[in-house]
């Protein structure tokens, strides 16, 4: 079937396989307020005593539900819609799915409700995956620590006696702890933000407040303990020019803005200490909060040495977005630094030292509690920068699965953050030209690219209503790989407009 026939019906359907519970609720209330005028305002008008007439029945489809539903998963949305012939699925992508020059692609497309392989072009064999390891982080991270869960940042203050050594009586050591935020902002914390959730100046008052309940003023000396992360802030498996160019940088648990100077700022150069930059941003909120409580900041912010002592008493705290929210913030915008911190904060959460090691065997672990198998699986990182990672297609369309389909309902805060092609994120300027705009809107999917490698794995709703999940990855291209996006995107447009039945 032509891919025409398949491009408005595939968008209503996706627009109800995205509808949440909220959505469902809003629509009931709308249907219920287009009852007729006039039965709503008729009791008023006549009241009880005037009228014995039986009221009006609402009908059936302007009620409110008792209960609502909530989807447990993205399933065929339609019980009738075909599973797709895997022939015809083949011969719609073997046409596009070739590369420029040089190099190969593999791929997998799965029917999502019941794991059928529909295409396989070398699935089983090791790729280098790029930034598609993001995808088996957010799944580690949703699973190991929990999407509603948030880090916490502190401020502690040591008892007087503990103060710095050689410091003035009158100068208090305070404490700021990083508890795994790396999208501090500097300033108010912006509730309605994921980056930015928690502000250091809004810690700064009322690190300022508590102080002044406790009667104190004279200078404020800040420490920074960083101790939470342990063994070397870089990956040995990381280039150094990839380091230098600002893909990623020295890891901290925490930093502004995912180690960047300002939040837009998504080029290089990196603060290579994001911990110490944290503290001399909060040392600025505190002197200008602190100056009418008759408080003085001292000019140098230092490192901890160990940790806060056991009596340290709490004096504030902010707290950061939810880890759903960061995983989408992750999945959009393809963060290295912040995937890696999901990865150290996955291990933490397991009981495991936050060294990259532990990081990437706490995700591989979470992918083999859920089922999936990771025979021949590398974890060089947990981002993809690092070229030694090994995964294969059939792996990632697996792992796509139990996003959409899983029995691990947790794994559905994932869905939103996969980039929507021609839209948001990572395919936001992608899906533009005439032979991949059908797929504009569809196709849902994380991007993965470094010199030779280029992959994309996600789902789209096919022309029948058949959900399906997808990898393919090309390995061994010309440098620059970029010049291979057109084929996997008309690879995903040709998914959406299948007619394959």
């Amino acid at each position: 079937m032509s891919g025409t026939r398949g491009t408005a019906s595939g968008r209503g359907r996706l627009s109800t396989m995205v509808r949440s519970w909220p959505t469902l609720l809003i629509t009931a209330l709308l249907l219920a307020l287009a009852i007729p005028a006039g039965l709503l305002i008729a009791p008023a008008l006549t009241g009880p005593a005037r009228s014995t007439a039986q009221p009006a029945q609402t009908p059936a489809w302007q009620l409110v539900p008792e209960r609502l539903s909530v989807p447990q998963g993205i399933d065929p949305l339609s019980n009738a819609a075909p599973v797709p012939v895997p022939a015809d699925v083949a011969a719609r992508l073997d046409p596009v799915l070739k590369t420029d020059s040089g190099g190969s692609f593999t791929g997998v497309v799965q029917d999502a409700a019941t794991g059928k392989v529909l295409y396989d072009r070398e699935g089983a064999a090791n790729r280098i995956p790029a930034s598609n390891m993001k995808l088996l982080t957010a799944v580690a991270a949703l699973r190991g620590i929990g999407p509603e869960e948030r880090f916490s940042t502190r401020v502690v203050a040591e008892p007087a006696a503990a103060a710095t050594p050689g410091a003035a009586a009158a100068t208090r050591s305070v404490v700021l702890v990083g508890g795994g935020d790396v999208l501090l902002g500097a300033g108010e914390s912006a509730e309605d933000k994921v980056l930015g959730h928690a502000g250091l100046h809004t810690l700064a008052k009322r690190t300022v407040d508590a102080l002044g309940k406790g009667g104190f003023k004279g200078q404020v000396q800040v420490l920074v303990d960083d101790s939470l992360f342990t063994g070397p802030a870089l990956n040995p498996a990381w280039s150094a020019d990839d380091v230098a160019a600002g893909e990623t940088a020295p890891l901290f648990p925490l930093a502004l803005n995912s180690a960047r100077f300002g939040p837009a700022d998504t080029t290089a150069p990196r603060p290579q200490d994001s911990a110490i930059a944290a503290g001399e941003a909060f040392a600025a909120g505190l002197k200008a909060a602190g100056a009418a409580a008759g408080l003085t900041v001292a000019p140098a912010v230092v490192r901890l040495d160990g940790k806060p002592t056991a009596d340290a008493k709490v004096l504030a705290e902010v707290q950061s977005a939810t880890v759903s929210q960061q995983v989408d913030l992750m999945l959009q915008t393809s963060d290295n630094y912040l995937a890696e911190t999901l990865g150290r904060m996955t291990a933490v959460a397991g009981g495991q030292p936050a060294t990259y090691e532990s990081a990437q065997t706490a995700v591989l672990g979470q992918l083999s509690g859920l089922g999936i198998p990771t025979e021949g699986m590398v974890a060089a990182d947990v981002s993809g920068l690092a070229l030694a990672n090994q995964v294969s297609a059939r792996q990632f369309s697996e792992v796509v699965r139990a996003i959409t389909n899983g029995k691990d309902t947790r794994l559905r805060a994932a869905l939103a953050g996969f980039p929507v092609a021609g839209l948001t994120g990572t395919l936001g300027d992608r899906y533009v030209d005439e032979s991949t705009a059908e797929g504009a809107g569809l196709v849902r999917a994380k991007t993965g690219t470094l010199n030779t490698v280029i992959a994309l794995s996600g789902y789209v709703v096919d022309a029948d209503g058949r959900l399906l999940v997808f990898s393919f990855i090309g390995n061994g291209l010309r440098p620059g790989a970029e010049g291979n996006k057109p084929a996997l995107d008309a690879a995903a447009t040709a998914l959406a407009g299948c007619g394959c039945s």
